[in-house]
C-alpha cells in the first residue's frame, strides 16, 4: 500500500496559492475520484497493479500536516517509505521540480509536522519550486501565482501527474532516475 499526499490549505481562499501546489496536483491527477472526509482530511483510493494507493489532503491547515497524516498512516499500517508527499519548495525556482528521499524541511512547517509525527523524514517528498519569497514569507506563499508562473507551472504538473504514475508503478528509485533532471524553465 502506498500513500500519496498533496499539501495544501483547506477553503476557498487558499485555491490557487502557493503553497498549494500539492492539493492542485492531487486534483488533477485524480479529477473523477471522490474524496471522502476521514482522519481531518480528505482521502481517496484506487487499486492500481492489485495494490492499493491512497491519496490524501489533510485539513489541518499547512503547519498540522503531521497530526493528519499519522492518522492515516497508523490506521493503514504504511511503511514510512512508501509515502510521497508533494509540497511547495521556495529554493526550486518556479518550474522546477525535485523528488527526495530522507530530507530535512527546509524550513517548510508542513513537512516538519510530518517529521515530528511520524518520528521520521525517511519518507519520499515531490518538492514543486514555487521561488524565493520576495518580502514576507507567508504573504508569498499564501499569495497566488503571476500568469507567467502559471504557464511555467503547467508542464509541471503533467510532469507531477507522471511521476506519480511512476512511484506506484515503477517504485521511488527508478521514478527518482527519470524525473530528477533539470529542466528548462
Amino acid at each position: 500500500m502506498k500513500l500519496v499526499v498533496g499539501l495544501g490549505n483547506p477553503g476557498k481562499e487558499y485555491e490557487n496559492t502557493r503553497h498549494n501546489v500539492g492539493f492542485s496536483i492531487l486534483d488533477i491527477y485524480n479529477s473523477d475520484l471522490p474524496y471522502s472526509e476521514k482522519f481531518n482530511g480528505l482521502i481517496a483510493s484506487l487499486f492500481i497493479n492489485n495494490e492499493k494507493i491512497l491519496f490524501f489532503k489533510p485539513l489541518t491547515y499547512m503547519n498540522n500536516s503531521g497530526e493528519a497524516i499519522i492518522k492515516v498512516v497508523n490506521y493503514y499500517n504504511i511503511s514510512i517509505e512508501d509515502i510521497l508527499i508533494i509540497r511547495d519548495d521556495l529554493d526550486l525556482p518556479t518550474g522546477y521540480y525535485k523528488i527526495k528521499y530522507d530530507s530535512s524541511s527546509g524550513g517548510h512547517n508542513g513537512i516538519k509536522s510530518i517529521i515530528n509525527h511520524l518520528g521520521s523524514q525517511k519518507f519520499w517528498q515531490l518538492k514543486i519550486g514555487i521561488s524565493s519569497a520576495k518580502g514576507d514569507v507567508k504573504d508569498y506563499v499564501l499569495g497566488k501565482f503571476s500568469k507567467k508562473d502559471q504557464e511555467l507551472l503547467k508542464n509541471v504538473y503533467k510532469d507531477a501527474t507522471k511521476i506519480i504514475d511512476s512511484f506506484i508503478i515503477n517504485g521511488p528509485e527508478k521514478t527518482m532516475a527519470l524525473y530528477n533532471k533539470k529542466r528548462d524553465a
